[in-house]
């Protein structure tokens, strides 16, 4: 009886740190609970991803492409490039949950996931208390809470999970003694690979740092232990993590030329000259941009300071224990992340492809909360040989810090939502069909998102295919209205029924003929049948807006969202890098058999 006890007992210990974290994670979300959604920089874009999202779905369209209420009606391509881990997640997360509830648990999930892989990443070198307080410290770090509160950019948030577990895999030895292929495929290549894939799932900019991060990390370790096993492990995650979601990064690449994708380079307030550590510009126009810097600079510093320090008391206390090749690279992430703040290393972002598209060197703390953490954790937490009460101590003055962090993140970072930016009636907004403003990055080649008119019919007859609407109440503020009584528009049509986010259908009768302007962005994507007959040249607007040349007489037409040979590639090589990681998976269990026999 007492050893059954003693194994229950020991049974839910194991349990303990994993619900701290979560209590944290708890925590740190209890001033949205009280306080309501924090409508930072990125809320409103998120937000209207998750009701187009969850539309598609209820449409039967399991994988969505187009957000059909961007542009006020017309949709944009957002989900063919915008990575979709969490516009999945929010989507699944409002069919369950009230809509006012979903970024308050997205952020809990998110933050819950950042402390438990920065725990399990700290489980390589630290006991279970340390790694736990590790793993808190993560969640809390300055970073994280600014981008939770301040940014609500909740696909880079989600990053806080991904990175650890990328360093978890890439760190790891299982026996660093036998052959080089033994080593390398010692049961973290599969895992590893996962990861990656999951970053680029995640963020863009994630999956970007995430493979430097990796090549850094399996460089420093081929030199310190004089293998290429960890070149091999490193190169078969990134390769197969890859491909494994082509499906989903072949077409956001190729379909990059249909787009104005480089916009998101061409704002003075996000590219990489305007962002160094405390920059100051003189343009009026840049003073929110500045103040938003400064938080961010002292930020990096504050992290930073903590890193090293941490590193350095760990160290003259002896309680951070691991390989070189463990410690040494986790050690290099501040440094690096310092050195990337500065003008200096131009260079570096010049040459190492798409590192640019970070556009914020502040980006980079992402990659530091982690390792961090556990410098900070190590070097406070008590020895195992220490009595209780220190640990209890230090885990109640470790306890009113996050206390502290928490209602300063209430205070400094948390942004309160205009009346037309809350989740109530923005989601009142979505139902009226009116749609939203457009993303610039995603307009087609040649058009302007700032001349598509709200309050557009479906389908407007012109006898000009480049003709201009006539427009109400537009100001640099308020986009152009829909004139009801405008000369232009001859005839006006409704879509048919079994139209939805990616299938329109106009059945109509024309007493002449002339061009049918659509309220449907135009995108190589759709598929155009006019009587049952593909049509293939359609006329060019400044708008954007899909325009088909139209016979008199009685018209049919389709237009329906189709696969293009960049989507099909993708599915192919998905399918091979399944089946490869399939196979890796089954040699690394092999080989991890054949050592425990």
């Amino acid at each position: 009886m007492k050893q059954g006890a003693g194994a229950e007992r020991a049974h839910w210990r194991h349990w303990i740190g994993p619900v701290v974290v979560l209590l944290a994670a708890a925590l740190a979300v209890a001033p949205q609970l009280a306080l309501g959604n924090s409508c930072g920089h990125d809320f409103d874009f998120h937000l209207v991803s998750w009701f187009d999202a969850l539309n598609g779905w209820r449409h039967g369209i399991v994988y969505p492409h187009w957000a059909a209420s961007a542009n006020y009606g017309a949709g944009e391509a957002r989900f063919v490039f915008y990575s979709p881990l969490t516009w999945m997640l929010g989507a699944a997360l409002g069919a369950v949950l009230p809509w006012t509830m979903v970024p308050i648990a997205m952020t809990f999930l998110l933050l819950a996931g950042t402390g438990l892989a920065t725990r399990a990443l700290a489980r390589q070198a630290l006991g279970d208390g340390a790694a736990t307080l590790a793993g808190c410290v993560a969640l809390f770090s300055g970073y994280a809470l600014f981008t939770a509160y301040e940014r609500t950019a909740f696909a880079e948030l989600a990053g806080g999970f991904w990175i650890p577990l990328v360093l978890l895999f890439a760190l790891r030895e299982v026996n660093p003694a036998v052959h080089i292929a033994k080593r390398a495929l010692d049961g973290s290549a599969v895992p590893l690979a996962l990861a990656i894939a999951g970053a680029w799932l995640s963020n863009p900019t994630v999956g970007v740092m995430a493979c430097y991060l990796l090549a850094a990390v399996a460089l420093t370790q081929t030199l310190l232990s004089r293998s290429w096993a960890p070149a091999l492990r490193a190169s078969a995650g990134a390769v197969l993590g890859m491909g494994l979601i082509a499906v989903y990064l072949l077409p956001a690449a190729w379909e990059q030329r249909w787009v104005d994708i480089y916009q998101v380079t061409e704002d003075p307030g996000q590219t990489l000259e305007n962002n160094w550590l405390y920059a100051v510009h003189a343009d009026p126009s840049m003073a929110f941009h500045d103040q938003v810097l400064r938080l961010a600079s002292t930020i990096a510093v504050i992290m930073v300071v903590a890193a090293l320090g941490g590193l350095l008391m760990s160290g003259l206390r002896g309680s951070l224990p691991g390989r070189r090749s463990w410690l040494v690279p986790l050690g290099l992430v501040p440094v690096a992340v310092l050195l990337l703040q500065f003008p200096f290393s131009r260079p570096v972002w010049n040459l190492l492809p798409d590192l640019r598209f970070l556009q914020f060197p502040w980006r980079w703390l992402l990659v530091l909360e982690a390792p961090m953490a556990i410098f900070v954790a190590a070097a406070v937490w008590p020895r195992k040989s220490s009595r209780a009460w220190r640990r209890i101590a230090v885990g109640a003055a470790c306890a009113g810090v996050f206390f502290g962090l928490t209602a300063f993140a209430a205070k400094s970072f948390f942004q309160p939502c205009d009346d037309e930016d809350a989740v109530a009636p923005m989601l009142d907004e979505y139902r009226s069909g009116h749609g939203f403003t457009g993303t610039f990055e995603y307009e087609p080649l040649g058009a302007d998102n700032t001349k598509v008119v709200t309050g557009m019919p479906e389908a407007c007859l012109v006898s000009d295919a480049t003709a201009e609407f006539d427009q109400d109440g537009k100001t640099d503020d308020t986009p152009a209205a829909w004139n009801t009584a405008q000369e232009n528009c001859e005839a006006t049509f409704a879509a048919a029924q079994g139209s939805g986010p990616e299938h329109l259908r106009i059945h109509a009768a024309t007493d002449r003929a002339g061009f049918l302007v659509l309220r449907l962005r135009r995108y190589p994507a759709w598929a155009v049948k006019l009587n049952g007959r593909p049509v293939a040249s359609l006329p060019r607007r400044d708008d954007g807006l899909m325009v088909v040349p139209v016979p008199q007489g009685s018209l049919d037409l389709t237009v329906d969202w189709t696969a293009t040979p960049d989507v099909w590639l993708g599915r192919w090589l998905s399918g091979l890098s399944m089946l490869l990681l399939t196979g890796l998976g089954l040699l690394e269990r092999r080989l991890r058999l054949a050592r425990l026999s």
